[in-house]
């Protein structure tokens, strides 16, 4: 019998870094227990550069990124997701979009990198520390065995890990 595959959907506001990133991390660290996507509430259209310079340092593919609406996923023929994690981060003031419907939801808020101003190394260095913590967090995650333990208990587990310190961007 075959390992359920977990769909996991990871939301942000403007869909061009934290959650592109957290996509590609997870389908990296998930070992094909996960097939992750990516979306924003107002998507602003493209990927940061900065988190393709990332993503590719950390030997990740990136063609076929784009920033998209979270709409794409309330589609019906969308995929049954299991899991949904916000990545805004709410001391900043962002809106995290809600997602209605069955799956388990988590906050796992991160500073935006993408609103860091200073030279190009300074953002690029925010984006390694956020790309970093979300790997952190995600390596966690996929370390759960998921089978093995109770919804509320799934739920107390991912919540618990969004509580983890975030570095400052």
């Amino acid at each position: 019998m075959s390992e359920k595959v977990y769909n996991v959907l990871f939301l942000c506001t403007g869909n061009s870094a934290r959650s592109i990133m957290a996509e590609k991390l997870l389908e990296h660290w998930g070992r094909g227990r996960f097939k992750a996507y990516s979306a924003g509430s107002h998507p602003n259209g493209t990927v940061n550069p900065f988190a393709i310079e990332v993503l590719k340092s950390k030997s990740l593919p990136t063609e076929g990124l784009r920033s998209k609406s979270w709409d794409e996923f309330a589609q019906p023929d969308s995929p049954h997701l299991d899991f949904v994690f916000t990545v805004c981060d709410n001391a900043a003031g962002e809106v995290c979009p809600y997602w209605p419907g069955q799956p388990m939801t988590a906050h796992w808020g991160v500073e935006d990198p993408a609103a860091v101003e200073g030279t190009d190394e300074e953002k690029l260095w925010a984006f390694r520390q956020i790309a970093n913590f979300l790997e952190n967090r995600i390596k966690i995650f996929t370390s759960l065995r998921l089978e093995a333990i109770d919804h509320m208990h799934i739920k107390q587990e991912i919540e618990a890990i969004g509580q983890l310190e975030a570095p400052q961007a």
